[in-house]
């Protein structure tokens, strides 16, 4: 009995030559990756500012933020509705006295139509809504017809490994694209506002200086975050704010023009707490916040604290560093009395504050 192998092809393949399966699964990549380009490269836009003064000298060693730098810049936006409110990073248009926006070539209509309709790239001058440091999150408002809008995912289900296309103006190369994976999820970076971003994403979508402000997004050409940083000098290290976070923050400051966030009055240091201390007052956590100042007569009803004071809960949570109490001091705390569980002459006390708003 003789057996016979079936072959997918007649022609023996060479080193190298991809397989008929591998052309497919090329062909589906592509594909994915070009219909995202179609449909969410009307929405991004380029962002110019003017009149700024130098970047931070904050911003911690090894990190760029991957806008312009000196007096004028450039960096990258998308639109979020169709009557102009757009998205960037707050440090592409912190500190600048005029910022423009360039509105990306559009085409409408089928290709060969009597019907396709080209619009030019053009220039309008933006309105600055509000932006938010401690996020790197701002909106402006720009006024202009004909506007391509992009929506925010649910960043709680995006999944590492699944596809990130990033969009935005590298080095000033408008509407450039790059494509990668999610790298990881749930980092944090430090904003310069010395506060921590949490939920951000990691990706190895390429990201250079002008790409600050645009979006990253899915294969369904939604957007999951917002590119903002890269790990210098390591490669493949760029970093987003998850959609979530962008769009939460984005929606209070068109409301508001700002994020309203809560504020004890109180300077703080990271302590390790003895061991003796942890058993004797029955304490999970190894490290509290050490009052080391008092703002009397401040925004906050503070009195009842005391310097010296090491703080290790917060209205039952518990708290093991100053971002801990960050996370913790929302809009919804203000002007509402808190408990704060404290160590005062190393044993646990409860007290009452009523958190004031930073201004």
């Amino acid at each position: 009995m003789k057996t016979a192998f079936a072959s997918l092809s007649d022609a023996p393949l060479q080193p190298g030559q991809p397989s008929v399966q591998d052309q497919s699964l090329l062909d589906a990549y592509s594909s994915t990756v070009i219909n995202v380009a179609r449909k969410v490269s009307p929405a991004v836009v380029q962002i110019k500012v003017s009149g700024r003064a130098a970047e931070n000298p904050a911003t911690p060693p090894g990190r760029r933020q991957p806008n312009g730098e000196g007096a004028g810049g450039s960096g990258s936006g998308f639109i979020t509705s169709t009557d102009g409110y757009l998205v960037t990073n707050n440090h592409v248009v912190a500190g600048a006295s005029r910022i423009d926006v360039t509105l990306p070539e559009q085409n409408d209509g089928a290709v060969g139509s009597p019907e396709r309709i080209v619009r030019p790239s053009r220039d309008v001058t933006a309105t600055l809504i509000g932006r938010d440091p401690a996020t790197d999150i701002a909106v402006l408002k720009i006024d202009a017809a004909g506007l391509k809008a992009i929506r925010f995912a649910d960043s709680s289900q995006v999944q590492v490994g699944q596809i990130a296309i990033a969009l935005g103006n590298p080095y000033g190369f408008q509407y450039s694209l790059t494509a990668g994976v999610v790298s990881a999820l749930g980092r944090t970076l430090r904003s310069e506002s010395g506060r921590l971003i949490d939920d951000v994403i990691q990706t190895d979508a390429a990201l250079n200086p002008g790409n600050s402000g645009g979006p990253l997004v899915n294969s369904q050409s939604d957007v999951i975050g917002v590119n903002t940083a890269v790990i210098l000098p390591a490669q493949g290290l760029c970093f987003a704010v998850s959609s979530n976070v962008a769009a939460l923050v984005a929606g209070m400051l068109i409301l508001d023009g700002r994020v309203r966030r809560g504020y004890l009055g109180i300077g703080g240091q990271l302590v390790t707490l003895p061991e003796p201390v942890r058993q004797y007052n029955q304490l999970s956590t190894k490290t509290g916040v050490r009052v080391t100042s008092v703002e009397a007569d401040g925004v906050a009803g503070n009195d009842a604290l005391l310097q010296g004071d090491i703080i290790v809960g917060f209205n039952g949570q518990p708290v093991t560093s100053v971002d801990d109490l960050h996370r913790m001091l929302t809009s919804e705390t203000i002007g509402r009395r808190v408990q704060l569980t404290v160590l005062r002459n190393n044993r646990q006390k409860g007290i009452m504050v009523t958190p004031g708003e930073i201004e």
